[in-house]
């Protein structure tokens, strides 16, 4: 299958964003990409509560959901939106992953498992339980006999998430992102090749980059993996834009193969020594 990762530098505005979207999804598109992944918080990037409140509502009543899946049909593609906030409760989100087939069918959301609570260097802080609600279950899913498996950005440090995937037979694991600039530069790259070494598998993440509306900062460097833990595409900078590249479970297999570490692991105990 030919894939894509698309990066964006999404604002304030759902609008505007989705426009984006559109049109960074048909040029990937035109240029062959079956399976078209975007980044998290595709449609609305908003670090303000109260403003983030004012403009996200329900899945069902959801704009940029509705575009999406009238996208997918239209161009006959897997769209993999990254993640989208939407409304699930009083002054509660969801940070949502939503797969449309080509058909425009919803076939599988995800919400994020993991909360990026965290204080960095220079003052960065981040508390995402404060506003969303973490999801209490993974996602594996077929996409044309490709079994994918579903993350969104701070999962990526937890590897049994993708442990899991793998011995449930994913082939793809994905992990679009919004990734902060500071922590970008030191862990990106080694995260997304570890997650790949570790299980035998593509690793596909789309990222936003840049400077954004509503002062965040973002890392860009949208990568595919194969499952060698070579990056085989990727976005070198924080623009928007678009990668591509052909995805073969030839691959899959014959690392596995090489290297079986997935039923060569054994249980082991703790023992401590005082």
């Amino acid at each position: 299958m030919h894939v894509a990762c698309i990066q964006m530098r999404s604002s304030v505005s759902i609008a505007e964003n989705i426009a984006a979207m559109d049109n960074l999804v048909r040029l990937a598109a035109g240029d062959g990409a079956g399976y078209i992944q975007t980044p998290e918080m595709t449609g609305l990037l908003q670090k303000n509560r109260k403003a983030l409140f004012a403009e996200i509502v329900a899945q069902e009543d959801d704009l940029l959901v509705k575009h999406s899946a009238a996208l997918s049909k239209e161009l006959g593609i897997w769209l993999h939106i990254g993640s989208h906030a939407v409304l699930v409760g009083p002054e509660k989100a969801a940070n949502r992953a939503f797969l449309f087939n080509p058909s425009g069918e919803l076939v599988a959301t995800y919400d994020k498992i993991h909360m990026f609570d965290v204080d960095l260097d220079n003052g960065e802080t981040w508390r995402e339980s404060k506003v969303y609600l973490p999801g209490e279950k993974s996602c594996l899913l077929e996409m044309d006999n490709i079994k994918l498996g579903l993350s969104i950005c701070y999962d990526i440090r937890f590897p049994h998430l993708y442990r899991g995937y793998a011995l449930a037979g994913a082939h793809v694991l994905t992990g679009p992102a919004a990734f902060t600039r500071q922590t970008g530069r030191a862990h990106w790259h080694i995260l997304q090749r570890s997650r790949a070494i570790e299980n035998g598998a593509f690793v596909i993440s789309a990222a936003q980059g840049g400077d954004h509306e509503d002062g965040r900062e973002t890392y860009g460097h949208s990568v595919i993996v194969n499952p060698w833990g070579e990056i085989i595409a990727e976005l070198a900078h924080e623009e928007p834009g678009y990668i591509s590249a052909e995805i073969d479970l030839k691959e899959v297999a014959d690392v596995r193969q090489k290297i079986p570490n997935l039923v060569n692991a054994r249980d082991f105990s703790i023992e401590s020594v005082n």
